[in-house]
């Protein structure tokens, strides 16, 4: 099982952006659920970044078959490709986070005005892999609350 993760700028305008992303989660979750990949995509800042999941050799087919391919997104950089034991997102198939000011926080407090993850060192790749899983932990704790928190009638 292997990770990577890159970032990129989009090239969507405006008036596209909503679109192209509904469209970008809608073929990643079609791809990914029968090919046994989960992630995070999160956008901010007109910057996309991306955590993958999954086997070695489909990762690298999804990146150079779909990702490089893109025309929705320029400038591609990838991070380190790592081996994993277990999977972050083992959950979702695309789990989007949309901007957030915990996210915004994070990039300040590592220097960054906006969201640039271009610019990012692998050790800050690292630091938001980790704010993005608590993201994905406290939903998931309060989907779980709201469901057990319903008696029937």
């Amino acid at each position: 099982m292997y990770q990577f993760c890159y970032a990129s700028e989009s090239t969507s305008s405006k008036a596209d952006l909503l679109q192209d992303l509904t469209d970008i989660l809608k073929e990643a979750r079609d791809f990914n659920h029968p090919n046994q990949i989960t992630g995070v995509l999160y956008f901010a800042d007109g910057h996309f970044f991306q955590c993958l999941e999954g086997e070695c050799l489909v990762l690298k087919a999804l990146l150079t078959e779909r990702l490089s391919k893109d025309p929705r997104h320029k400038n591609i950089k990838l991070f380190e490709t790592k081996e994993i034991e277990q999977r972050t997102f083992g959950d979702w198939s695309m789990k989007y986070i949309s901007k957030r000011s915990s996210i915004q926080q994070f990039c300040q407090e590592m220097g960054f005005e906006v969201f640039t993850p271009n610019d990012f060192n692998q050790e800050q790749v690292d630091a938001l892999l980790f704010e993005l899983s608590l993201i994905e932990n406290e939903e998931q704790k309060s989907a779980s609350m709201l469901t057990s928190s319903k008696s029937p009638t």
